[in-house]
């Protein structure tokens, strides 16, 4: 029927819209109560950290480690700054003298004749060499172009000045790493026991060898520092740009020797800006500010690097005390009798740090920028000579002090008086000497002070010196197999499981050369 299906249609259409509204009403009024029953929630809701003790102790010390490091970065960077200028003054004011005495003996064995088998002591063949290389290579930069070198680098542009001023910078590291290597060779070759006069001849390629080395070096600075002076009259000021992009690019590398090598490319650079305006005081103002910027930047960079270092390694702040104890120890050990090598050669292995062709360079500009002329100028020399030397004095004194002072906090003055198992296989050590120890009625203390303020003596020619092996090498460069061994048997540092975890890192950084 028709009209019994259209009434039929009608009601299922009026039950259908009634039964719509009521499910809106209903889900409307359930969405109305979840939302008030979750804002309820959320704003009531509690927590305890206390149950994950571990987890918020661990982040709040890594926050303060990051606090810290400021306070231990710097002081381990004052440190190692002063013992690359005592290291770098060494080689300007003391070692002059070492060799002058050194000729004077030399020519005077006529006079008291031949009574040792040795015409020179070890150390004063070393003195000898490296004032002749000082000598060569400052005469060999006479016939490099400083003018010239600047316009050609001038005439670069800005990305240009950028890749040069990295690329610089590695080959600088490269240098440094293979140079050290070197004049050790040269001074073990000059110095070792020889049978026969022939071997005597091989002292020459090593020589070359050195001096070619050291040249090259001293250039590389040299253009180092016209690239900087180049930034530094730039109009667009790109010197800052340069130098945050390289300190942010060497995250892992040293940088207590860079440091101080980047002071003495300023001084450079304002010894040759000075030049060029005759010495009007005015502009060294003009380059104040610039010098300024260059080393808050470099400060502040490095801090935030190594902050993110100790960070992502968890890696404490103590760890920078313990390199700083380290270098004391290689200063505190170099000064003993029986030391086996020069404290600058201590300090360029550690930090990678050699003073000859800064030396070379700095002597090469200072020459040039300024002229003596007269007596009064020759005087005013002498007097500066005199005044270097002077520092040079006071900060040996200050650094030693503070080495013994470092060296006793971390407990390593037993270290200064332990001899080596062995010696070279070659040469093995007398039983006596080998038995030799601290003196017994005298302190640790007294020990260390005897040790480092006696001078040392003449070694015989039948009588092998015993060496005292540092300590501190085998400190930061001990394989993991050896190293509970070295806990157990002497009380070092604490937290040496965050110096193995930096060194893991890369073992170049800060400090940890190692010293082979």
């Amino acid at each position: 029927n028709p009209e019994f299906c259209e009434s039929l249609g009608s009601l299922a259409c009026e039950f259908l819209d009634k039964y719509c509204s009521f499910c809106f009403v209903s889900f409307s009024f359930s969405v109305e109560l979840s939302l008030l029953r979750f804002l309820s929630a959320e704003l009531t809701r509690g927590y305890f950290l206390e149950h994950n003790e571990a987890k918020y102790t661990e982040r709040r010390e890594r926050v303060y480690t990051c606090m810290r490091i400021p306070r231990e970065l710097e002081k381990l960077m004052v440190f190692g700054i002063f013992l690359c200028l005592d290291a770098f003054l060494y080689v300007l004011t003391l070692l002059p003298l070492r060799v002058c005495l050194a000729l004077c003996r030399l020519l005077a064995l006529p006079c008291y004749g031949l009574r040792d088998r040795r015409l020179l002591q070890p150390a004063q063949v070393c003195d000898i060499l490296k004032g002749v290389i000082l000598v060569l290579c400052y005469f060999m930069m006479h016939y490099v172009d400083y003018s010239m070198m600047y316009h050609l680098i001038r005439g670069q542009s800005v990305i240009k000045l950028y890749i040069i001023y990295n690329m610089l910078e590695v080959a600088d590291r490269l240098f440094s790493s293979f140079g050290q290597d070197i004049l050790d060779a040269l001074y073990w070759t000059a110095t070792e026991p020889k049978e026969r006069k022939r071997a005597h001849i091989g002292v020459i390629p090593h020589f070359f060898m050195a001096v070619l080395y050291v040249f090259l070096h001293a250039i590389l600075i040299m253009v180092q520092a016209t690239t900087l002076n180049v930034a530094f009259n730039s109009h667009n000021k790109s010197l800052l740009t340069i130098m945050m992009s390289n300190n942010v690019r060497s995250v892992f590398q040293g940088n207590i020797k860079e440091r101080f090598t980047n002071y003495v490319l300023l001084l450079i650079v304002c010894l040759r800006n000075m030049e060029q305006f005759s010495w009007n005081p005015d502009h060294l103002w003009v380059l104040f500010p610039d010098v300024c910027m260059v080393i808050a930047s470099e400060i502040a960079v490095d801090i935030v690097k190594h902050a993110f270092i100790t960070k992502f390694n968890d890696i404490t702040a103590d760890v920078y005390s313990e390199y700083r104890a380290s270098l004391a120890f290689d200063l505190v050990s170099s000064r003993q009798k029986n030391a086996y090598t020069d404290y600058s050669d201590s300090v360029a292995r550690r930090m990678g740090f050699i003073p000859l062709p800064l030396a070379v360079l700095l002597i090469r500009v200072v020459t040039s920028s300024v002229k003596v002329q007269g007596i009064l100028s020759y005087a005013c020399v002498i007097l500066f000579y005199f005044g270097l030397v002077s520092l040079k004095v006071l900060n040996s004194i200050v650094l030693l002090g503070k080495a013994c002072q470092y060296v006793k906090e971390a407990r390593m003055e037993e270290k200064l008086f332990n001899r080596p198992p062995a010696s070279t296989p070659s040469h093995p050590a007398s039983k006596s000497q080998s038995k030799r120890r601290a003196s017994p009625g005298l302190s640790t203390e007294e020990n260390l002070t005897a040790s480092v303020s006696s001078q040392p003596a003449r070694p015989k020619e039948d009588i092998i010196p015993l060496l005292v092996t540092s300590s501190s090498d085998q400190f930061l460069t001990t394989p993991d197999g050896d190293e509970k061994d070295i806990t157990q048997d002497n009380s070092e540092l604490k937290h040496r499981s965050s110096k193995k975890d930096l060194l893991e890192i890369d073992r170049f950084t800060i400090c940890g050369n190692r010293i082979d």
